[in-house]
């Protein structure tokens, strides 16, 4: 599938807050959907492989909480881990809630999203509510710089509420007119962009920057079209993507989750290249939960979708 967005300008006022184009990470996808689906993709625009590791965090400015307070304290904020996002590519962070029989704060992330995650954060709101965003609440993304965090990028104005969400139209906040663009919203960065806002923005115009898709949208995650990237590389066509867990396999129970096709049939080969077992579902799903007794070792799972189409991943069993 083919990532289309519409259209933008690149605006002089937004040049202006922002550091050198196509120099440092990003947000390219913010998703704030029912219960606990809250997602954010943060996107690499240079040529280089950057890889985190405890030098880049996400801070909430819940109900218009200043930066001072925010940042003061240890629960809106998420300190990355080591991961490392590969030359224009991405790297999607969801809410770790994944109970199946979660209910009211625990209500599992939808299979769909749970699919397209690359790394799971804030299991424990007491802990950190990071990334428990509303449609009224700022984000950024931090980066240390010498001992002294910088912004790399912000959703949002820090220090002020706008209620429910910021709107599409002046003064971009709401009740004051149009519709709601950053609660109940999936918004995807315009290809256009080529830099996070370093400066606080005022007023905070989502429109200029962002492309507003319905909520409970998940099928552009894992992948951003961007004018950083070469010739080649901003047409990008998106496969499914399945994920398994747990992987490895301790115990044997292993989930198959998809993005957004339903699995059909599964067939695992292992390294030797010989077919071990063939699963046909009869009622296919996008959530497939499996139960595997097969001997120790590395395994590639080819997953069968209901179109006919397929995809392949690594399954390790210890």
């Amino acid at each position: 599938m083919k990532k289309l967005l519409l259209s933008g300008l690149l605006l002089s006022a937004f040049i202006s807050t922002n550091a050198q184009n196509c120099s440092g990470l990003f947000f390219s996808e913010y998703v704030e959907g029912s219960n606990n689906n809250k997602a954010l993709e943060i996107y690499n625009p240079t040529p280089n492989a950057i890889t985190i590791n405890g030098d880049y965090r996400i801070v909430r400015y819940n109900n218009g909480t200043s930066a001072g307070v925010a940042e003061g304290g240890s629960q809106a904020m998420v300190v990355l881990g080591q991961h490392t996002i590969q030359p224009y590519d991405v790297w999607v962070l969801v809410i770790d809630k994944r109970n199946p029989n979660g209910v009211g704060a625990e209500i599992p992330v939808d299979a769909a999203l749970q699919a397209v995650a690359d790394t799971f954060v804030c299991p424990d709101y007491a802990v950190s509510f990071a990334l428990y965003h509303n449609g009224n609440d700022a984000v950024s993304l931090q980066r240390n710089v010498g001992g002294n965090w910088v912004y790399a990028d912000i959703i949002g104005e820090i220090g002020f509420d706008p209620v429910n969400s910021w709107s599409d139209c002046p003064p971009f906040f709401d009740g004051s007119c149009g519709a709601y663009y950053t609660k109940d919203q999936t918004l995807i960065r315009k290809n256009t962009v080529q830099a996070g806002y370093s400066v606080n923005p005022s007023p905070f115009d989502a429109t200029q920057t962002w492309d507003s898709l319905p909520n409970n949208t998940f099928n552009m995650l894992g992948f951003h079209d961007c004018n950083c990237n070469p010739v080649g590389v901003k047409e990008v066509v998106k496969n499914s993507e399945v994920k398994l867990f747990p992987n490895p396999l301790t115990g044997s129970s292993v989930t198959f989750m998809s993005a957004d096709k339903k699995i059909a049939s599964i067939v695992l080969t292992n390294a030797l290249g010989q077919k071990v077992k063939t699963i046909e579902i009869e009622n296919p799903s996008l959530k497939v939960v499996q139960e595997l007794t097969i001997s120790k070792g590395i395994y590639l799972s080819e997953i069968i979708f209901a179109d006919g189409t397929s995809a392949t991943e690594k399954l390790i069993v210890e």
